[in-house]
């Protein structure tokens, strides 16, 4: 009976490693649901500043795809997990670094445009302190918008492709936040 037992719970911890992807100190799902959509991974790597993983992140899409601009312009649903690696991760410097990803990764006019809803997008940040093991979830879906969670709790909403166009920017478009996270999200 010990045998079967140890035998069977052997079987259901190899079925639940098969269920994750790990990515540096961090493991992501395969496969996540939201709402009515569901995503799988495309690809995940770490975000990286000089030798330290500043946190891991994941791309959640309805079919696999590497065609980062497609991925960008399409009208589908769509996610980024990430999980915090660091204590270099400060609230002050992930609004920092959102604000960037913006101005960096998109046009003068678009960010004009868009300006006030991300300045509303970034004002969810404000709340909380940030934590190791914090995890936050950047999803698109035509039904909601664009949604940001901490740890499974929503902080807010924006509506619109175009917010959501520039938003994904940050991390795939020509100039991303990091070439090498890019990659490795689109699964290249």
């Amino acid at each position: 009976m010990k045998r079967v037992l140890l035998a069977l719970a052997a079987l259901m911890m190899l079925n639940s490693t098969v269920a994750q992807t790990v990515v540096g100190d961090a493991t992501l799902p395969n496969n996540k649901t939201y709402e009515s959509h569901e995503l799988i991974l495309n690809g995940a790597g770490l975000r990286e500043k000089l030798w330290f993983d500043l946190y891991a992140a994941g791309l959640f899409l309805e079919k696999k795809n590497d065609n980062a601009a497609a991925i960008v312009a399409g009208d589908e649903a769509m996610a980024i997990h990430m999980v915090i690696l660091s204590r270099l991760i400060s609230k002050k410097k992930l609004i920092g670094a959102f604000k960037e990803g913006f101005e960096n990764t998109n046009d003068e006019a678009v960010i004009k445009k868009l300006q006030p809803k991300i300045d509303k997008f970034i004002s969810f940040l404000g709340n909380d302190e940030i934590g190791i093991g914090d995890k936050y979830d950047v999803i698109y879906t035509k039904e909601k918008g664009n949604e940001l969670f901490k740890n499974g709790k929503l902080l807010g909403a924006i509506e619109g492709l175009e917010f959501k166009k520039a938003l994904f920017n940050i991390w795939l478009s020509k100039e991303p936040v990091d070439d090498d996270l890019k990659d490795d999200m689109l699964g290249l």
